[in-house]
């Protein structure tokens, strides 16, 4: 597979989707492209012909706002019709503006309010070990989200328990809807954060498909594992870059026209 032509496929998903839609969360969706691509494409065992299969792996988008990122994959894998992209946010679609399990084939968890995610993921997690199960889970986050005392009972509850079946993958772009992380509650060095509360740490290139693979695969005994992925908000679309204006502002058709040809359609 070529990953680069692939991101750019699944970026433009997103922009055609949330421009259909009117509405929706772009530069989380473009910054967690590869973050979802290293799971869904090397490393996590799923299945689309059989998406409750019960040895799967489970995938918690606990960032469920960035969720277009999620069905752009889920489609591009075979899970529901490609077309069914287009029906985001539409009234009886079942891809609504967070991820429902119910409605949506592949989707492992209702997410939405931040932190419930993570958390529920490490009760995923747990149950794993007490059924002596062999799947792992793992909990896409958010740098927002990490403000959330949730993610952080979550996380002391992981180490507590040596999940060293869960890992959680936080999508580092720096941003989030009111301005810099920094400006409205500085996350620190929370690579050091996770270490202390009893995680196995790494940090990588979030757009490097390779480097966040290696770091997924390098095994852990008796410790959670946590992947700082540093990412651009907005990635591959130039005006959306670094831009917290475009956490959650509606695609135009102008802005479409002008984000499509940056990604390649003339």
């Amino acid at each position: 597979m070529n990953y680069d032509e692939k991101a750019l496929q699944l970026r433009r998903d997103i922009i055609e989707m949330l421009h259909a839609a009117g509405s929706g969360h772009p530069g989380g969706s473009l910054s967690c492209v590869e973050i979802l691509m290293s799971l869904y494409y090397n490393v996590a065992n799923v299945d689309p012909k059989d998406p409750k299969k019960a040895d799967r792996d489970r995938i918690v988008m606990s960032k469920g706002h960035a969720c277009p990122a999620l069905y752009a994959i889920l489609a591009d894998k075979g899970y529901f019709p490609k077309e069914d992209l287009r029906t985001l946010r539409k009234i009886d679609s079942h891809l609504q503006g967070h991820p429902d399990m119910k409605k949506t084939p592949g989707v492992d968890l209702n997410t939405g309010s931040l932190g419930q995610g993570v958390s529920v993921a490490a009760g995923m997690a747990l149950a794993a070990k007490h059924l002596k199960a062999d799947y792992k889970v793992y909990a896409v986050i958010g740098d927002g989200e990490s403000q959330e005392g949730l993610v952080w009972e979550a996380a002391m509850s992981a180490a507590h328990y040596k999940l060293d079946n869960f890992t959680v993958m936080l999508d580092h772009n720096g941003l989030q809807i009111d301005g810099s992380n920094d400006e409205v509650m500085g996350l620190g060095n929370i690579v050091d954060k996770f270490k202390a509360f009893g995680f196995e740490c790494f940090k990588v290139d979030g757009h490097d498909i390779n480097a966040i693979v290696e770091a997924l695969n390098t095994p852990v005994s008796g410790k959670p594992k946590f992947i700082c992925c540093e990412t651009v908000k907005g990635k591959g679309v130039s005006f959306m870059e670094n831009n917290p204006n475009w956490h959650g502002t509606p695609v135009g058709d102008k802005d479409y026209e002008a984000a499509m040809a940056e990604l390649g359609v003339n």
